[in-house]
């Protein structure tokens, strides 16, 4: 499960190695957490938890950081997925 690093907050950023024949989207995990984001539209796929407020954090986290999210994509999974 590669880590997406340099991202501050309380959130745990990842891909699962399995999931790269699906559109590019991101993992959030905190304590026992989780969610799923779409990075292309960003778009919540699925909500293990969250709050609909921390929701909202979460998609700006996403959003300021979509650059080094989608660069770990690209090098994990590859550009063409």
């Amino acid at each position: 499960m590669p880590t997406v690093k340099n991202i501050e907050g309380p959130y745990r950023v990842f891909f699962y190695s399995f999931d790269c024949h699906e559109p590019k989207h991101v993992h959030i995990q905190r304590e026992k957490l989780t969610c799923k984001f779409w990075l292309e539209p960003i778009a919540l796929s699925k909500n293990g938890g969250f709050s609909p407020r921390e929701l909202n954090g979460i998609r700006r986290l996403i959003e300021a950081n979509i650059l080094p999210i989608m660069e770990a994509w690209d090098e994990h999974c590859g550009k063409d997925r």
